[in-house]
């Protein structure tokens, strides 16, 4: 019921639907509260669009408009627009619909497609690194930086890349592989080393890039187009690195299993029964589906290097232990559009995430002047200077700071509302007084911004305002409605029976009716009780009497009570109806009889069409409902305004 209500909210979501307009005359006045002429012009051509089911004329469409706001205004009058269920549903759709417009689209948009057109092609590198933690004091910081740019140096000698890597990459794996990663796509590393493995010619040396591990040098080998995914099955056997007999033992045993796949053995079940990777045994060795980066490098060679599904490796090693692999499929890189959705939900959770929104707060910082004190800034560094965020001493001292701090769009954000922020926001990655300060502030000012750009959407953006308002209305409307019509008809049976009773001949049937339960015993004792019971017991009470007398832990009779017609039930289609269609009586409940009546033309009472009489009451309390606020509430329309009303 509440998704029909929204037909006047269903949500478009298009920037300048309708363009700001110079005059925006009053259409009609509901209450005495003028509506605009753009809020019907919107609402109808978008209700009455090309795919609309039941077009309305201009005038049809004015009459159920004003309806639609008198029961909006009797809402307000009720005051449901005041209570908490409602304030806090608008507040969460205006969250939702807020979101496209407090971001740069076309940095998100740029975002995606870079990534997409990285997933096209596949990067072969290594690294070196050196480590500092995000959070890393200066001093520490300066001695990764120099640490690094030692080591370009060294390479701009031409050492050798690998062997530099074991030697000195803090990278523990660096000592085994030389710091060789193997081929990268996007996602497949952080977004710092993404972009400048991408950024870095084949056969050259990147920049050094400082990432949450630490600062790299990337050595890019080559590139690739993508080659895809790939689903593949594999049985395993599992080494130790210094345990001889066990590596010996799991060389033979691959290889035993290997030949037995060769003459002919279904690889899944030895999997299921050998492999020692249980995860994927259970499931006759299959792998989740994967792409470059995703398993070390020896297993994905081996695994890509199988060329048509059905195909079976040799036993390879990896650093795990030894496997065979069988390609299951194969598939390419799916159109844009088709991942698109995929793609957002992978860049919220990558560092590229607030791209679009450190792009739009950046043009809110120029369209509004935005301005930042730096004396006041530096009051709170000194303060902070020997002291932590959470340190109460601080906080108190900061909340005695009274000096304007950033200034926007004529307003003026003081350092006690930065102290107040900063109570909130202890936790920090930063280590020195300046670094903390700039790094809160930052955060500061874009928070402000945007929530003052909130409240600007419903003058810059007409389409915004116009859907607020039909969210606005449309909560109101179900709850006004639900209370004075759908839940009011379903609940009133005094009002159901006597519309029922007023109506009656409304809902003659063209087929006769049977009223009444089917019975079926499982023995022939069981059937002669329930006859007796059925004889004896009042039309309420016969199922209450049947279930507690006749069944214990055994069920003895089965109950269907409805309302039939011929066709329905063939025990009925027998008893009742004479029909002369054989029937196969149930073997567990072979003994069966019918109570009830036949109805020959019409419900006895409103209960029998129960769910049609409801939706006539309802229609029938609908105009008695519009009747009543018509009268109580004035409605004006301009119909000099009304002529030029824009139809699509």
């Amino acid at each position: 019921m509440k998704s029909l209500i929204f037909k006047f909210s269903t949500v478009f979501m298009f920037a300048g639907l309708l363009s700001a307009q110079t005059t925006d005359p009053v259409l009609m006045k509901i209450n005495g509260k003028p509506v605009l002429k753009s809020e019907f012009e919107y609402i109808y051509n978008k209700n009455n669009s090309n795919n609309s089911l039941d077009k309305k004329t201009l005038n049809e469409y004015v009459d159920l408009f004003v309806n639609f706001k008198l029961k909006v205004e009797e809402a307000k009058a009720q005051g449901i627009d005041t209570t908490k269920s409602f304030v806090n549903e608008l507040a969460g759709y205006r969250s939702q619909l807020t979101k496209p417009y407090l971001t740069d689209a076309k940095v998100d948009d740029a975002v995606l497609k870079e990534a997409y057109n990285r997933m096209q092609e596949d990067i072969e590198v290594s690294h070196i690194l050196i480590r500092t933690t995000p959070n890393a004091s200066p001093d520490d910081t300066l001695k990764a930086w120099k640490s690094i740019q030692t080591i370009a140096k060294r390479l701009e000698k031409k050492e050798d890349f690998a062997k530099v890597a074991k030697e000195i990459s803090e990278d523990e794996s660096a000592k085994d592989n030389k710091g060789y990663i193997g081929w990268i796509s996007a996602f497949r590393t952080v977004y710092p080393f993404e972009s400048m493995a991408y950024n870095t010619k084949v056969g050259t040396l990147s920049q050094p890039v400082r990432t949450a591990f630490g600062y790299h040098i990337i050595k890019v080998h080559n590139r690739r187009n993508t080659l895809g995914e790939i689903l593949v099955s594999h049985i395993m056997c599992f080494t130790a690195k210094d345990d001889t007999a066990k590596n010996v033992a799991a060389k033979q045993k691959i290889d035993s299993l290997y030949a037995r796949i060769q003459a002919g053995d279904d690889f899944g079940k030895l999997a299921n029964q050998f492999s020692d990777d249980r995860g994927s045994a259970t499931k006759n060795g299959e792998l989740p589906w994967f792409g470059s980066g995703r398993m070390v490098p020896d297993f994905e060679n081996a695994a890509f290097a199988l060329k048509n599904v059905g195909d079976v490796s040799a036993p390879i090693l990896s650093p795990y232990g030894w496997h065979i692999i069988k390609l299951i499929d194969h598939k390419g890189l799916a159109p844009f559009e088709s991942m698109k959705e995929d793609l957002q939900s992978k860049v919220k959770r990558d560092e590229r995430a607030n791209l679009g929104v450190k792009s739009f707060v950046a043009k809110l910082k120029n369209d509004y002047q935005f301005q930042v004190n730096a004396n006041s800034v530096k009051d709170f560094v000194n303060l902070l200077d020997t002291k932590t965020l959470s340190d109460s001493i601080f906080q108190a001292e900061a909340s005695q700071l009274e000096k304007p701090l950033i200034s926007y769009a004529g307003t003026t954000k003081t350092q006690a509302d930065f102290a107040k922020y900063l109570k909130t926001s202890t936790s920090t990655d930063k280590t020195d007084a300046a670094s903390i300060i700039d790094d809160k502030l930052s955060n500061f000012a874009e928070k402000e911004l945007l929530a003052y750009e909130d409240t600007q959407l419903e003058k810059k953006y007409d389409d915004f305002r116009f859907l607020m308002q039909e969210y606005h209305d449309g909560i109101l409307l179900f709850e006004v409605s639900n209370n004075e019509v759908w839940e009011k008809a379903s609940k009133d049976t005094v009002g159901l029976a006597t519309y029922f009773n007023q109506h009656k001949t409304d809902y003659k049937w063209e087929k006769p009716h049977f009223k009444g339960r089917v019975i079926s015993c499982k023995n022939e004792a069981t059937f002669k009780a329930a006859k007796a019971i059925v004889k004896k017991s009042n039309n309420d009470s016969i199922d209450k009497y049947l279930r507690t007398r006749l069944n214990d832990s055994i069920q003895y009779v089965k109950i269907e009570k409805n309302l039939y017609v011929q066709g329905d039930n063939k025990q009925v289609d027998k008893q009742i109806f004479k029909s002369k269609v054989p029937v196969v009586a149930d073997k567990d409940y072979p003994f069966v009889f019918i109570s009830g009546k036949l109805l020959k033309s019409m419900p006895e009472n409103y209960i029998d069409v129960r769910g049609l009489v409801t939706a006539d009451y309802q229609e029938f309390l609908e105009k008695q409902w519009i009747e009543k606020l018509r009268s109580k509430f004035n409605v004006e329309i301009n119909k000099s305004v009304l002529e030029t009303v824009k139809q699509n």
